[in-house]
């Protein structure tokens, strides 16, 4: 029987934001670009002021994106502001973002990659010492 370690990741954070159908892909690649490495996209009927104002006010459901991106919080500001502004948010009734801190995630990093991390933290302590 092998030994399995659980690789657990700190410091980070989870980016959510819930957008108009077909924003997804925008919010997506411009957080991409800003150094976030990947994103989940699932789908949710929302319904807010501006829905209610359908035929004869009754209120129409509306599907919606959420994205979900986990970042290093080193990462999180510069992210958040380029997803804000791809999705443009800063525009009535197109969508809200907010940002939950998490305590502990675990996920596959490959070993190279873990390697590199491990180096850069030996040194860093190097030159805090």
């Amino acid at each position: 029987m092998s030994l399995r370690e659980i690789t657990v990741l700190t410091d980070i954070a989870l980016i959510t934001c819930i957008v108009q159908r077909g924003l997804a892909d925008t919010i997506i690649e411009a957080a991409r670009e800003a150094g976030a490495q990947g994103a989940t996209v699932h789908f949710a009927r929302g319904m807010g002021v501006r829905e209610r104002l359908g035929i004869l006010g009754v209120a129409v459901e509306v599907e919606k994106e959420v994205v979900d991106i986990v970042v290093s919080k080193e990462q999180v500001e510069r992210v958040f502001e380029r997803m804000y502004l791809a999705g443009n948010l800063d525009t009535p009734g197109m969508g809200i973002m907010y940002i939950t801190p998490l305590d502990k995630a675990a996920t596959y990093i490959p070993p190279d990659v873990l390697k590199k991390f491990s180096n850069d933290e030996d040194e860093k302590t190097k030159k805090e010492s």
